[in-house]
């Protein structure tokens, strides 16, 4: 492991711990983390180190767009995902992403047999994909965070998740 995966360790543990707690993940933490992330990939590998911290904080803040803009994703798990990238670098934020994404697809069908809500997941999935065939890829309004009375997964857990598997496999 190296220390720039420490660092990723660690910021999406204390984001984990804030977003469990509150609901929301500062943005103090995830921009410290970011201009850090860039600061230490230019002190240790100069231009080109800031150039590919640089690289994985866009990259992360491009993978979690789309889901922002289709408000499913809160802008602090975008914030959080750009912050991780700019340690990690944009081979592994993305590799992250798709941990995170196994992860958050885990627990959202536990979470959903939990609340008894599965059969309404189910239907809702079908509902938003019938939503986009008709009206392209747009936010479906009752199925936006905001909106939904779905049980809500704090998405900074299953990017925890992915930082580790990523972090040990890799």
């Amino acid at each position: 492991m190296t220390a720039a995966h420490l660092a990723a360790v660690i910021v999406a543990t204390v984001a984990c711990a804030t977003d469990l707690r509150s609901r929301r993940i500062p943005n103090l933490l995830t921009f410290a983390a970011a201009a850090l992330g860039i600061g230490v990939g230019a002190w240790t590998g100069g231009p080109e180190g800031a150039m590919t911290s640089s690289a994985g904080w866009i990259a992360g803040l491009a993978i979690f767009f789309v889901p922002f803009v289709l408000r499913g994703l809160g802008g602090g798990d975008v914030k959080l995902l750009a912050a991780l990238g700019a340690w990690v670098g944009p081979t592994d934020v993305i590799w992250v992403a798709l941990y995170a994404g196994v992860a958050g697809g885990l627990l959202a069908v536990g979470t959903a047999l939990a609340n008894g809500y599965l059969r309404t997941a189910l239907t809702n999935i079908g509902r938003l994909i019938a939503h986009w065939r008709v009206a392209g890829v747009t936010a479906m309004p009752e199925l936006t965070l905001e909106r939904s009375t779905a049980p809500k997964l704090a998405y900074a857990l299953p990017i925890l998740c992915g930082t580790v598997v990523m972090t040990w496999l890799h």
